[in-house]
């Protein structure tokens, strides 16, 4: 039985990066013998194990035959007689398919994938990478993580998956992970300069159709320039769209409700929130009542930097906007509305609004 760390691990630690996730694999035994030695199993479609001190993950060395369409379309065979570089036959990238002795640290890199670390490509092992959908994403959110390039016969492969229907297996959950990781990215438009390129773009998201391409990735570069959370990312993408695109394509892809709702906001004030500063007083509490400024004041102000993230993108950009509207949202919050209904005016709410706006107006 011999223990050899692999795959983001070992690439991360070549780059000189943080290693985040340490997974091993172990060549030369069975579950049986990890269930002696302590380790407790999880894996449900493979033999994957937790090691009984550090809780990281032990994988037996596997590999995997396509028997249908998607991800889930393989028949798995781990046994002690798998061997390392079959096990790391089967990975996405060569950059992925690295292996590191435990023992010695002595490093077994069969497809060369050190040396595409330092070239910067992104280079796919086997033909066996179009046997699986999810690898054209990962490839995508790749080039955005690192900024390398992908190899022309890689590219090539991607193109004839999604002539080939690949793409359409694709399973929203999956999506929206590999999706979600490359907003995050340093530079997340090159995910999508990536799926454009292999033709997978309009597979994954039919909705970019119907919104400005161009200032949508300005907006997104804005967003992960300054460091924004990923709902603010997402919600920036899609400001300059049609509310329905926005919905659509957070409904499709999954997205949780909070990246989900603010897209959907973005989208339908965005406009409104660049007019911002010409708004009087009653204009100012009517956004702030209708983009739900009162009861969601955090979220208010995730969406005014979605909305400032699409203003940048067309030359529109007003760093005194974001202050502007707290410094409303905070005279409009002072109002004592309980005071007022306690009052028993004929209209409670017409009373709130009424000097929400006239103190909105002092400010």
């Amino acid at each position: 039985m011999k223990v050899y760390k692999v795959g983001g691990a070992v690439r991360d630690e070549l780059l000189g990066l943080p290693v985040e996730d340490h997974d091993h694999v172990v060549v030369g035994a069975s579950p049986e013998e990890m269930e002696r030695l302590g380790y407790r199993p999880v894996g449900k479609d493979f033999p994957v194990f937790l090691h009984p001190q550090t809780h990281e993950e032990y994988a037996l060395a596997r590999t995997e035959r396509k028997t249908a369409r998607g991800y889930k379309g393989f028949t798995v065979y781990a046994a002690p007689d798998v061997t390392l570089e079959d096990d790391l036959a089967r990975r996405d990238l060569t950059i992925n398919a690295i292996a590191k002795d435990e023992a010695t640290g002595a490093l077994i890199d069969p497809f060369h994938g050190a040396a595409d670390l330092q070239a910067a490509v992104l280079r796919h092992v086997s033909p066996a990478f179009a046997e699986d959908p999810v690898r054209i994403l990962r490839v995508a959110r790749f080039a955005a993580r690192f900024g390398f390039r992908i190899a022309p016969e890689t590219l090539e492969l991607m193109r004839r998956m999604v002539a080939n229907g690949e793409a359409d297996a694709l399973v929203a959950e999956r999506v929206w992970q590999e999706f979600a990781k490359g907003l995050m990215a340093p530079a997340p438009r090159r995910m999508f300069d990536a799926l454009e390129a292999c033709g997978a773009l309009e597979h994954v998201l039919p909705e970019w159709r119907r919104i400005d391409a161009s200032r949508a990735l300005g907006a997104l570069d804005r967003a992960a320039a300054l460091g924004y959370s990923l709902p603010v990312r997402h919600a920036a993408l899609f400001a300059a769209g049609p509310v329905a695109a926005a919905d659509e394509a957070s409904a499709r892809l999954r997205a949780p409700a909070d990246c989900r709702d603010l897209a959907v906001l973005a989208a339908r004030w965005s406009d409104r929130m660049r007019a911002a500063r010409g708004l009087d007083a009653a204009g100012l509490v009517e956004l702030l009542e209708r983009a739900d400024a009162f009861r969601r004041p955090e979220r208010f102000g995730f969406l005014v930097d979605a909305c400032e993230c699409d203003a940048a993108a067309i030359g529109e950009a007003d760093p005194a906007r974001k202050p502007w509207l707290e410094r409303a949202l905070v005279a409009a919050k002072s109002v004592d509305a309980g005071a007022i209904a306690a009052s028993s005016p004929a209209d409670v709410a017409g009373a709130v609004r009424a000097a929400r706006v006239a103190a909105v107006g002092a400010a």
